[in-house]
């Protein structure tokens, strides 16, 4: 789960044209923990999850990989 969270957020992150500080600012996280999610490195708790589905306008589950859209 972690590697396809991971790469889904780098995406999403792409498409707004947004660095991971600029992210991690609205959505009230520390930059290297944001840093973390990108890389896989750590998994973010249930509530941090849904505010990256809230922010980026996609579900949990398509963060997390169960589906594709």
């Amino acid at each position: 789960m972690e590697i396809i969270l991971g790469t889904r957020l780098k995406e999403l992150r792409a498409e707004k044209r947004l660095t991971q500080r600029e992210v991690a600012e609205a959505l009230g996280l520390n930059s290297v923990t944001y840093l973390h999610y990108e890389k896989a490195q750590r998994e973010p708790p249930l509530s941090v999850l849904a505010d990256m589905a809230i922010y980026f306008g996609v579900s949990v589950d398509f963060l997390l990989g169960l589906k594709d859209y």
